[in-house]
């Protein structure tokens, strides 16, 4: 079974430019999960027809957005994250908003387990949506992980919005400390991984120059200066059923490129 994840940064926009077809056609998933959407299922004009479609858009039009979609039907699809974990870290006191009606989570549950696809909000270039991603969304989401680990193991996948370690960034000295490679958003990423989630790209490479990510400017993505904030977490006992990991990123039409697992079934 293979299991893709893509950033699509407008799905209205790759249909245009005429590059979501081939994106199956080349990489032909089971499943697919698209982030930043920033549209409804109504707007999209695809021709996935295997596929059963699970959407969840942001309130605020043309912005953000989640969906998946899957060949077998889950047993069940979530939204967003439970109305309890949204009150318990007062979403509703962020400036800019309430995440959770972003469009950013959607769960489906699997017999053997679940995945949950997200779009981490953006800590914004000056910063100002830090305190939101370190105090609130990232220990809410970490929460609802946890829940779900209780149950069956968990796929995540999704633009976590973070660098984690200096390989997974071209430049990583001038940019510590800057959106995208703050401690504190490190440090979320961490304990997603001490809840026992397993970064499955590194299951099988190791090293820098693997990026999924590229600035639109000074031909970064030609260059591969770029950042690998997408990606496939597992909970440690579905990790031995990954048996490969990969970054696609020959696949263009946002500035974003697919990764991918696939899981032996």
């Amino acid at each position: 079974m293979r299991i893709v994840s893509w950033n699509v940064n407008g799905i209205r926009a790759v249909q245009r430019k005429g590059l979501f077809e081939p994106f199956l056609e080349s990489l032909q998933p089971d499943i697919f999960c698209l982030q930043e959407t920033k549209a409804e299922q109504s707007q999209s004009t695809h021709t996935a027809g295997d596929f059963a479609e699970y959407w969840h858009s942001a309130e605020k039009k043309g912005y953000a957005g989640t969906a998946i979609f899957a060949k077998h039907e889950p047993l069940g699809v979530k939204t967003g994250l439970p109305s309890a974990i949204e009150k318990k870290f007062d979403f509703a006191l962020d400036a800019y908003g309430n995440p959770n009606n972003e469009g950013r989570v959607i769960t489906a549950e699997f017999d053997t387990f679940y995945l949950v696809t997200v779009y981490t909000p953006n800590v914004k270039g000056d910063l100002g949506r830090l305190a939101l991603r370190h105090k609130q969304w990232d220990p809410a989401f970490l929460q609802y992980i946890k829940t779900l680990q209780k149950k069956k193991p968990v796929a995540l996948c999704g633009d976590l919005n973070v660098a984690h370690t200096n390989d997974d960034l071209a430049n990583p000295k001038p940019n510590i400390g800057k959106a995208g490679f703050t401690n504190e958003e490190r440090e979320g990423f961490e304990k997603l991984l001490g809840a026992g989630l397993v970064d499955s790209f590194r299951m099988f490479t190791q090293g820098n120059g693997h990026y999924t990510w590229w600035s639109n400017f000074s031909d970064a993505r030609s260059r591969n200066v770029g950042w690998r904030i997408d990606y496939f977490l597992v909970s440690a006992d579905l990790a031995p059923r990954v048996t490969k990991a990969e970054i696609h990123a020959d696949i263009f039409g946002s500035d974003h490129c697919p990764v991918s697992i696939t899981i032996d079934e």
